[in-house]
């Protein structure tokens, strides 16, 4: 069965609404994690002032460092956040989910 619902068995009105819509929520939230992560990693490693057109080695260094603990620090606080998310047992209310 594929994603949007068009499997062996399809619904009547054909694409499962309730799983595009969940496929549209996670692309928005990969692009706005996609989004900062460029904004903050330029900010940090490349000069305001464009000297020649590729990265140089220090800022190609700079990138590969912001990147890598930019998603060790989402993975963590995604694993803290179903820690309490499992913690509060599922209760109304309760924060429980990733970035």
């Amino acid at each position: 069965m594929s994603f949007l619902g068009r499997g062996s068995a399809p619904s009547a009105g054909g694409i499962n609404q309730e799983r595009v819509d969940m496929a549209t929520q996670e692309l928005d939230m990969i692009t706005d994690i996609f989004n900062r992560l460029v904004s903050s990693c330029h900010a940090k490693c490349i000069s305001p002032r464009y000297a020649e057109g590729d990265l140089n080695k220090g800022e190609s260094v700079c990138i590969d460092r912001c990147v890598a603990k930019f998603f060790e620090v989402n993975k963590k606080v995604g694993e803290k956040m179903q820690a309490v998310g499992a913690a509060a047992g599922g209760q109304p209310g309760s924060f429980s989910g990733a970035l």
